[in-house]
């Protein structure tokens, strides 16, 4: 599984799964996360084999600074830590995946979940997807 999260809000911007990750295949998700007019100005990655040269090179020609995060040290990537414990505590403990297409429908439906419903203590018990608050004489007196 691939994932991009934006820190600000906790959203999880891009996702694809597959069966054999690749430099390639990475290089593409990073292409499809970010149209060309919205590209990061950091990112924060772990020293996987699936970041090769052609990778590294792609993130270098746009203009993105790479930080990588020192082997063994999973608190410099605490926040998606944090969200790939939560989807599997949340959801993939809960379902048997069948196949790839099966996989992305349920974190697909998981993370509209995410980002509409569950809360998050770290944005103040909000959502991801920032909602409406409505005043207190709205409600019923």
């Amino acid at each position: 599984m691939f994932l991009v999260l934006a820190h600000d809000r906790r959203r999880i911007l891009h996702f694809n799964v597959t069966a054999h990750s690749t430099a390639e295949w990475t290089g593409q998700q990073l292409r499809e996360a970010f149209p060309f007019d919205q590209l990061p100005r950091y990112l924060l990655r772990d020293r996987d084999a699936i970041f090769g040269n052609d990778f590294r090179e792609q993130v270098r020609d746009v203009g993105i600074c790479e930080v990588l995060s020192r082997p063994g040290s999973p608190w410099q990537r605490a926040y998606i830590g944090r969200v790939i414990g939560s989807i599997r505590r949340e959801c993939l403990d809960h379902v048997i995946v069948f196949h790839e297409r099966s996989l992305r429908r349920t974190l697909r439906s998981y993370f509209d979940y995410y980002h509409r419903s569950r809360t998050h203590l770290s944005l103040g018990k909000d959502l991801p997807e920032p909602r409406a608050i409505q005043p207190p004489e709205r409600g019923p007196s």
